[in-house]
């Protein structure tokens, strides 16, 4: 999730080419499909890397009961999509792929992935929100395959579990009585907005406003309303202090904080689940749990991701391509595939299962899911990265305070919406 943004950007630039007119391949697959009906079906599944073990019993499975060969392909899974704009139409894609969700709404822009039909019992098995994260204007377009959010880690060997601060201010007082310039007691990269969102947000912030069936309105932004503001400026005392190191402003911060982290000098940062293996590797006697709650007595709100498989509009066979989405993605298959890649299911029952629970950091992923909220999956969540992430290094090195650098940033995101997708 870390290197999203850096993709989604690059991805934009893309997608702003091509019209959903002259993508949709969806009457071509029908036609295709009547052509193939005589040869052996066969399904080409994309899956992520270092996650096909997970699936392969199920795969077997389910050749065995449809009668179909599945070939599965490891991709890193948030580039599948940007590798489907190219094979899709050239015959070689995927019937099934999986994506992050905030991809999706691009992805649906474009005609690349098919809508599903989904009845209510198989979509009321997963979590609201990781279902809720597969709709686009009320219509499902995927299934939940594991969700993601960013929590906290701290060094076992600097801090032990009953001295953690449970607030946001708590590891501010820390800090300050820590922190000299090389070494240091909370870090986060909050001139990020990927990770600032869990302040902004806890106060009243929010990117897109929503309506009653839950579909966002890009001209609601409310990056600069009064409780994004008043968590920039708590954002900004963490930088006046000195409590931050000056080298962790920028993308590449993050690299600064893990390096800290890892050698010890950094006593507790915020970061997600991909750094469960490398910090491991690295011998770090870590723990983690949920993130702590702000001043208001709210919890951080941090994003939450959602993985999912899709159908690829491009399948020339669609009907069996849903029917092994829904197969992959059904309770039994989520829990062996956690099993195996620790990827935390969306599957709602699994949340209690005692082998998701026993797992430390599949139980502070699932606790801070619950407070956590979506990353918008419209086209227009483009437009906000760059101008959201300009505001908050501004902020972060005093050349601006928070109102100024905040409404500037939300008129540049409106400018751009509008040039770009035009209005809504």
């Amino acid at each position: 999730m870390k290197k999203f943004k850096k993709y989604f950007c690059l991805m934009s630039g893309v997608a702003l080419t091509l019209s959903l007119a002259a993508c949709g391949p969806q009457d071509d697959a029908k036609g295709g499909d009547t052509k193939e009906a005589d040869k052996p079906k066969e399904l080409l599944v994309w899956e992520d890397i270092m996650k096909g073990e997970g699936i392969k019993d199920a795969i077997a499975k389910f050749e065995k009961e449809n009668d179909v060969k599945v070939k599965m392909v490891e991709k890193q899974y948030t580039k599948q999509i940007e590798d489907l704009r190219l094979d899709g139409p050239a015959g070689t894609g995927p019937d099934v792929l999986t994506m992050p969700s905030d991809q999706i709404g691009t992805a649906v822009t474009e005609g690349l992935i098919k809508e599903l039909d989904v009845d209510d019992a198989t979509q009321g098995i997963y979590t609201e929100a990781a279902m809720d994260a597969q709709k686009v204007e009320g219509k499902v377009y995927g299934l939940p395959k594991a969700v993601e959010t960013t929590m906290l880690f701290y060094n076992k060997d600097l801090i032990s579990e009953d001295q953690l601060p449970t607030t946001l201010e708590g590891w501010y007082d820390y800090s300050k009585g820590v922190a000299n310039g090389e070494k240091f007691g909370f870090l986060a990269l909050f001139d990020q907005i990927y990770y600032a969102n869990s302040v902004l947000s806890g106060y009243g912030g929010y990117i897109f406003g929503q309506d009653d069936n839950g579909s966002y309105d890009p001209t609601d932004i409310g990056l600069n309303n009064a409780g994004a503001i008043e968590g920039a400026q708590y954002i900004q005392k963490f930088y006046k202090e000195g409590l931050f190191p000056a080298g962790i402003v920028g993308e590449q911060g993050i690299n600064v904080i893990e390096s800290l982290f890892t050698e010890g000098k950094a006593t507790a940062i915020i970061s997600g689940p991909w750094n469960i293996e490398p910090f491991t590797k690295a011998g770090v006697n870590f723990g983690v749990q949920k993130l702590p709650e702000l001043g208001n007595g709210k919890n951080m709100q941090a994003f939450i991701g959602v993985k999912s498989y899709n159908v690829s509009s491009y399948s020339k066979n669609p009907e069996l391509a849903e029917k092994f989405v829904e197969f992959i993605s059904n309770e039994e298959n989520s829990k062996t595939r956690y099993e195996i890649t620790k990827e935390v299911p969306a599957v709602a029952s699994l949340a209690n299962d005692p082998v998701v629970t026993e797992s430390p950091a599949a139980k502070a992923v699932a606790e801070q899911s619950k407070f956590s909220v979506l990353m918008p999956n419209i086209p227009q969540m483009n437009e906000v990265w760059a101008p959201a992430d300009s505001a908050l290094q501004t902020i972060a090195t005093g050349k601006a305070q928070p109102k100024e650098a905040l409404d500037q940033a939300v008129e540049t995101i409106k400018g751009q919406i509008e040039a770009k997708h035009g209005k809504k």
